[in-house]
């Protein structure tokens, strides 16, 4: 299994998606992170009942602004948002990564992995080789820009993430995806049979 992390607006997505062309499996922690706190599961049961009907959307769904309120005033509630989703995450990482066949190549797409590092090495995998997607702050902050995301808004939430160099630190491979989408897949042709011996 591959480690791919970059900062927001790096299109670690797109790389993603190129790998995933290839025959990569990817599995998408934020997906996850998502997919475990729908309506109906054991987590979302929890969090209301830790912090309230009020972090709930009136269609029932987690409503994460709120949640994220709430959860960040203290240490000790964002300790208890960790204590429930936490493990929750982890058993369906593993669900997930027992359901892939053993002979494929998973990527497992971490967009906060330096982060996570370096707060707790053991909470992810080691992996063999980790990707690292890079791109200009410029380019980042564009590409946020297109999606509708305030300048400014863009630029606090670049800084609240690791450093290239904090990234850079954990890289097997580092792709610079400033260019189009031809170079891109250069670097990907470039690096896969890399991938691929380490993967196995």
């Amino acid at each position: 299994m591959i480690g791919l992390t970059g900062g927001i607006g790096s299109g670690k997505s797109t790389v993603a998606a190129r790998l995933a062309a290839k025959g990569a499996i990817i599995i998408d922690a934020d997906q996850i992170a998502r997919d475990v706190v729908e309506p109906g599961t054991e987590a979302l049961v929890k969090l209301v009942e830790r912090f309230g009907s009020e972090v709930l959307a009136a269609d029932g769904s987690l409503d994460r602004a709120r949640l994220a309120e709430l959860a960040f005033e203290t240490d000790a509630a964002r300790q208890d948002l960790e204590a429930i989703t936490h493990p929750a995450i982890a058993a369906e990482f593993l669900t997930r990564l027992a359901a892939c066949d053993p002979d494929a190549i998973v990527v497992h797409d971490v967009p906060l992995l330096a982060e996570s590092k370096a707060k707790d090495p053991k909470r992810l995998p080691d992996y063999p080789g980790v990707i690292v997607v890079e791109a200009p702050l410029e380019t980042r902050l564009r590409r946020l820009e297109t999606r509708g995301v305030l300048r400014a808004d863009a630029q606090r939430r670049i800084a609240q993430q690791a450093s290239d160099e904090d990234r850079r630190a954990l890289a097997t491979w580092v792709i610079d995806n400033a260019g189009d989408l031809d170079a891109l897949d250069a670097q990907i042709d470039r690096i896969w049979p890399e991938i691929v011996a380490l993967a196995v």
